[in-house]
């Protein structure tokens, strides 16, 4: 597992917007459960919520503290799109699976909104559209073009010409697909609650508890400590964010790539964002942006091909100064000024897709792989997946994600 200063740097905001939290004890003596999960932060969460909530006895184990890794730098959004346009992703899988894959995707979001209300926690959920603007006239073909697969494929959405988008927003853009059905969340409140409704379930939550050897032995897994605390298991989850020593370099090669994410002063008045919509755009890398319930923005893009987060102050000023700029091109009325930045470090595959499920040479592990744009959602996903694993049934996607696919390049 990663350390957190190789995940990000900066100055986070979702920390500063939480209230006190439960802390977990450390991992002492041995534990007996059915399925342990490495890693405290969206995917651990949400799958020891979902295990526990089915009634399968769950231990979730953290090195640091729960929500204390990419947590802190997600930036909340939820949508049923993905990086990889529909119609595109249908040139890879065909045209059903590709469906089947978004129909997925639109489900968990709608699952995370289900959740964010049973949690009766102030997790600030809030149901959003988002404006997919065209960031060139020569991105109008291909946004149309989605426009009518996403239509074909019964998904609530719009197609706003210069106009329309004139008429609500005080920018213009070539086009803009509007879809319905997304959402906006605090990611590090919503681990937070998750977990604590996991361990009223009967999880048991151990944090500063690094894993240091996973053996297996018929069927059955030990996870030991340095100290030779343990954890034998039936199902061992890795939930963890980035590729894991136990798989590295076995199935997949991920791009590690690093990203840059704001957050603005509070602002007076948000009357010129419509609707507070989430907006991104078709670019690649894309920009994008979003508001809080205190009148904040969040903005993020400007995404490189490097491993590391920038460390020094100036540097990662600097880029945080291109997306302010980016911010007062699209809403010259609004107070810009930056209070949080930060660099992240993200994980893409070759094919766009998540890495989700069992590993096909280790009975009994299993692993959840969120790379892309979209990881909260396919942290949900993948929680779903595995309670169907374990039930003996299969999730409609999970041979789309299977961690042994055959990986597509980008067409």
């Amino acid at each position: 597992m990663n350390n957190n200063m190789d995940l990000y740097q900066g100055e986070l905001y979702w920390p500063t917007t939480n209230e006190p939290h439960a802390s977990y004890p450390t991992l002492e003596g041995a534990i007996r459960t059915r399925v342990a999960i490495i890693g405290g932060g969206m995917s651990g969460a949400l799958s020891a919520y979902t295990l526990s909530l089915h009634g399968i006895d769950t231990v979730l184990l953290d090195r640091e503290q729960v929500a204390g890794g990419s947590t802190s730098a997600n930036t909340g959004l939820l949508q049923f799109s993905n990086d990889i346009m529909l119609h595109e992703l249908a040139k890879q899988l065909g045209k059903g699976p590709a469906v089947r894959f978004y129909q997925a995707c639109g489900q968990a979001v709608a699952r995370l909104g289900e959740l964010a209300v049973r949690l009766e926690l102030p997790v600030n959920y809030a149901a959003r559209d988002s404006l997919y603007y065209a960031s060139s006239e020569q991105d109008v073909p291909r946004l149309q073009q989605e426009f009518e697969w996403l239509q074909q494929a019964g998904f609530d959405v719009d197609y706003w010409d210069p106009a329309r988008i004139s008429a609500h927003f005080p920018f213009r853009k070539p086009g803009a697909i509007v879809t319905r059905g997304d959402a906006e969340v605090n990611p590090y409140r919503f681990v937070q609650a998750l977990v604590r409704r996991a361990a009223e379930q009967g999880a048991l939550i151990r944090e500063h508890t690094e894993i240091v050897r996973h053996t297996s032995e018929h069927g059955i897994h030990r996870l030991e400590t340095a100290d030779g605390d343990a954890v034998v298991a039936d199902a061992v989850l890795y939930a963890i964010g980035y590729e894991p020593e136990e798989l590295r370099g076995k199935l997949i090669r991920p791009l590690l790539n690093r990203s840059f994410a704001a957050v603005t002063v509070p602002q007076t008045d948000l009357a010129a964002w419509h609707e507070r919509m989430l907006i991104w755009e078709t670019a690649r890398p894309y920009f994008y942006a979003r508001t809080t319930p205190s009148g904040r923005i969040v903005l993020g893009g400007l995404d490189e091909e490097k491993r590391e987060p920038i460390h020094g102050k100036r540097p990662r000023a600097r880029r945080a100064g291109q997306l302010e700029a980016r911010l007062s091109e699209l809403f010259p009325s609004l107070d810009t000024r930056l209070e949080f930045a930060w660099s992240a470090t993200f994980g893409e595959s070759a094919d766009d897709l998540p890495f989700i499920g069992p590993d096909p040479g280790w009975a009994g592990v299993y692993y959840c792989l969120g790379y892309g744009g979209n990881g909260t959602v396919y942290s949900m996903i993948a929680a779903d997946l595995l309670v169907q694993t374990l039930s003996g049934e299969r999730h409609p996607v999970a041979d789309i994600v299977a961690l042994d696919r055959p990986t597509l390049q980008r067409t």
